[in-house]
């Protein structure tokens, strides 16, 4: 009788570990399935939270036109920012037979201000993303997107149409390159 207990003892711990191991598989494969589907969708959530916080100035590396040369060719030669970061609020000019480029109006007219004269400048159109000349482009000054260096914002338009557009969703005021040059020079009054 002993014999038979023992026996009987013995196969139902061998045929419940037989059950129990694919039991422990399955277990886990579902472990996995669920961390690699909370891993897809935490990887989802970075990318929806990157694309609703790009800044208004950013645009893709493939779409900025870059005139600098040099390994900081990317950079604002006044101020070091990243001009693709910054691109839709970026000037570019001659000076010295050299193109220079910058983030914003707020870097340009400080470079002016040091007494220099500068060629051929030209500032981002943000409907075509093109250089236009700046005497030529429609500023939108002031609207509720973020302004770079400043914080009042300047965006230029090579259409009054677009122009236009932006201020109706976006506010602030139409005016021309001169009249966007002195909001922007208002913004050193504060550092005397």
């Amino acid at each position: 009788m002993y014999k038979i207990f023992t026996y009987l003892l013995a196969m139902f711990i061998i045929t419940g570990c037989a059950q129990l191991q694919p039991k422990k598989q399955a277990q886990e494969e579902v472990k996995q399935q669920t961390q690699q589907q909370t891993q897809k969708m935490k990887n989802k959530a970075v990318k929806e939270a990157h694309a609703t916080h790009k800044m208004f100035q950013t645009v893709e590396k493939k779409d900025a036109i870059l005139l600098q040369e040099g390994k900081n060719r990317q950079y604002c030669v006044i101020c070091g920012m990243d001009l693709v970061k910054f691109y839709k609020t970026s000037y570019a000019a001659t000076y010295n037979d050299k193109e220079h480029q910058y983030c914003s109006l707020h870097c340009l007219a400080e470079h002016l201000g040091e007494g220099i004269e500068l060629k051929n400048p030209k500032v981002v159109d943000v409907t075509t993303l093109k250089l236009i000349p700046v005497l030529e482009a429609y500023y939108v000054v002031g609207s509720s997107k973020k302004g770079t260096m400043s914080k009042i914002s300047k965006y230029a338009f090579s259409k009054l149409k677009d122009a236009e557009n932006f201020k109706s969703k976006f506010g602030g005021e139409i005016m021309d390159f001169y009249g966007a040059l002195e909001k922007a020079k208002e913004d050193f009054k504060y550092y005397k």
